[in-house]
């Protein structure tokens, strides 16, 4: 409803703008020929028109783009809320069940684990809002150290595979070509929520099973790519851009269901571009899947050593 009424208010701001540029266009006009013999009037009338039909533009711009400002952060809210009160919901019907009967030991350890789960769901969503919060005000330059970039996405791997019970054929990490150790000069512990937030989506975006391949390799001899690609419900091509803005999901029906705050992958490039990097998004369409690729600068050899 709230989606309804903020789309009929943008069609109304753009057809009232519209409107009022049409009326200050023809009132200019008609303004000139009844005054065609007062030239300096004329140049006078053609600038104050002008003027107010900028006026008109970037207001009714203005508008629009707050209205969509505001419809994102109000789904982000409402996604947010969704995030925290599930896994608090869950656990305290779980402690409740545990408190009032009792309960046999099996069934105790399925509790136990479900209760866990949920609690890493909402430590997870905590950890993901205070890192824009951080991200948004400043750019971190402390604890910079060298990292083994191999090392570090087989950790994020590991953890992903845990996280959503999986099997360890569905990440799969494929073999650096030579003996080549990929380092990057970063902070680790940005580097690590960046890739876990892209393996998070593949994961949760393969509705009908999860594939997802890594790969690593050297491009243009200074810089490392990493590829994450999945099987899943792919993109259009005008949403490689906007999936790494604050707080925008993708529209459609089918992505409803699936949970999230839109601020996975806007975390994602504010990581990579404070590493000196950048991410990007591709796919062959709908239902073929997605690749998010880093492209992150090598550590030099000067930075064998690390860096606070």
């Amino acid at each position: 409803m709230n989606i309804t009424r903020r789309r009929g208010a943008i069609a109304f701001f753009i057809t009232l703008g519209v409107l009022l540029v049409g009326l200050a266009v023809a009132l200019n006009i008609g303004w000139i020929i009844l005054n065609d013999r007062a030239v300096a009037f004329a140049v006078l009338g053609v600038i104050l028109f002008s003027l107010l039909i900028a006026g008109v533009v970037l207001n009714t711009v203005f508008l629009v783009r707050e209205i969509r400002r505001n419809e994102r952060q109000d789904s982000f809210l409402n996604a947010v809320s969704h995030e925290l009160k599930t896994p608090i919901a869950s656990i305290r019907l779980y402690l409740e069940t545990l408190q009032r009967r009792p309960i046999d030991e099996e069934q105790r350890q399925q509790f136990y684990k479900i209760m866990l789960a949920d609690s890493d769901r909402l430590l997870a969503t905590v950890e993901q809002v205070l890192k824009a919060g951080q991200l948004g005000q400043r750019h971190r330059q402390l604890n910079r150290t060298t990292i083994d970039l191999e090392s570090l996405v087989s950790e994020c791997i590991n953890v992903t595979l845990q996280r959503h019970h999986l099997a360890a054929e569905s990440i799969v990490l494929e073999p650096v070509p030579g003996a080549v150790r990929l380092q990057v000069v970063g902070i680790p512990e940005d580097l690590r929520t960046a890739i876990i937030n892209v393996l998070d989506n593949a994961v949760k975006y393969s509705p009908e099973g999860v594939h997802i391949r890594c790969s690593l390799a050297i491009t243009r001899y200074t810089w490392v790519t990493l590829k994450i690609s999945d099987k899943g419900m792919g993109l259009p091509s005008n949403e490689y851009k906007r999936i790494f803005k604050r707080f925008y999901r993708v529209p459609g029906r089918s992505m409803v269901k699936i949970k999230g705050t839109g601020l996975g992958l806007f975390l994602v490039r504010n990581i990579a571009r404070q590493h000196g990097g950048d991410v990007t998004a591709s796919s062959a369409g709908a239902g073929l899947g997605t690749t998010i690729t880093f492209t992150l600068p090598l550590a030099g050899p000067e930075s064998s050593l690390d860096k606070s």
